[in-house]
């Protein structure tokens, strides 16, 4: 862990911009990276706009962007992220694209958000791998990328170091999983405060496909109230028998419906907000292993070890080592909110 007195380096984050980007996602990232949240305890971000020259670039509805960096600042980048694309079958200039290249060799980190994939294919980067782009685009990619093996069933995916996301409101979740990842759950929970959204959504982009007879609003509702009930109760063994009697329905019904509203079955999405409310206690408390287990609803250290290996590819131990230098105080037991618990929205993704 770095020095408490030593000022730590911000981190370095790159918009690539050339013709046809969307304002939207270039927003995104601004909002995401470009804000100064350190009064709140954000960490501190230097996010530069980096294009071939420094002319102003085009953007739909007469929007212009001024880069303030060429591609040679690549090389200094911590990230690089790629904005959506307003034409998808269009190739990016052939210098951003080699620069993509050998950003990728040095092994920075690279995101796109939405149509963005489109740029990474063009550069090669997805070329044997998997990618995600949005919905309403996964065939176009698939026929113009055959290399590419292009999934369907995720907000957002990674594959060497290359990250890729469902569409447009995606890529704020890719955005606040990448801050999640650098700097912690608080972190993004602070980002994500800020911008007035969920920290995290839990699910896949199936759930915003449009089916032919939709729901009835009042299942919504009752799903909606069944997942804050949880989020208030995750310290206890829940069950989706008790999710769904607190539902009114049958098991599974509650399952079916549950599964095409949130894109996640009931118990993968207890899972993911019982992980999160874990990352926070790791981050903000310095309460031992087995209590946080017991407050976040894994019941024991070794049930919350085993999660955190296969889901964050890390133990409890040392993502508090990473994540938590100054430990705040204990909150009581069982008095916080479940948003507060879990730094998550009720309504799930």
């Amino acid at each position: 862990m770095e020095n408490p007195g030593e000022k730590q380096r911000a981190y370095r984050v790159a918009l690539v911009a050339f013709p046809g980007i969307r304002a939207f996602d270039v927003s995104v990232i601004t909002e995401v990276w470009g804000t100064d949240r350190a009064d709140r305890g954000a960490p501190a971000f230097e996010l530069r706009r980096v294009a071939p020259d420094t002319a102003p670039v085009s953007m739909r509805g007469g929007l212009t962007l001024l880069p303030d960096r060429t591609l040679s600042w690549l090389s200094r980048a911590d990230l690089i992220v790629i904005p959506g694309l307003d034409d998808h079958l269009t190739s990016a200039p052939t210098p951003v694209l080699e620069a993509l290249r050998r950003a990728h060799t040095r092994g920075i980190t690279i995101a796109a958000l939405c149509g963005g994939a489109f740029t990474l294919a063009q550069a090669g980067l997805l070329t044997g791998r998997r990618a995600i782009t949005h919905w309403n685009l996964i065939d176009l990619l698939r026929t113009h990328h055959p290399q590419v093996t292009v999934v369907s069933d995720a907000l957002f995916i990674e594959d060497d170091n290359i990250w890729t996301s469902a569409g447009t409101a995606a890529g704020i979740d890719l955005c606040l999983h990448l801050v999640r990842q650098a700097h912690g759950a608080e972190a993004a929970a602070t980002i994500a405060r800020s911008m007035v959204t969920a920290p995290f959504r839990t699910g896949t982009q199936a759930q915003f496909i449009e089916h032919p007879t939709p729901r009835a609003d009042r299942d919504s509702d009752t799903l909606a109230a069944v997942r804050e009930h949880a989020l208030r109760r995750l310290h206890e063994p829940l069950t989706v028998a008790e999710l769904a009697g607190h539902a009114g329905m049958s098991a599974r019904s509650f399952a079916r419906h549950f599964t095409a509203e949130t894109g996640t079955t009931p118990l993968r999405w207890l899972l993911d907000q019982r992980i999160a409310a874990a990352q926070k206690l790791l981050e903000r408390t310095d309460l031992p292993m087995p209590e946080i287990a017991r407050r976040a609803g894994f019941g024991s250290e070794v049930t919350m070890r085993q999660h955190f290996a296969a889901r964050l590819a890390t133990s409890p131990r040392a993502y508090r080592a990473a994540f938590n230098a100054t430990p705040l105080p204990t909150p009581p037991v069982s008095t916080a909110t479940g948003s507060e618990a879990a730094g998550s929205s009720p309504i799930a993704r």
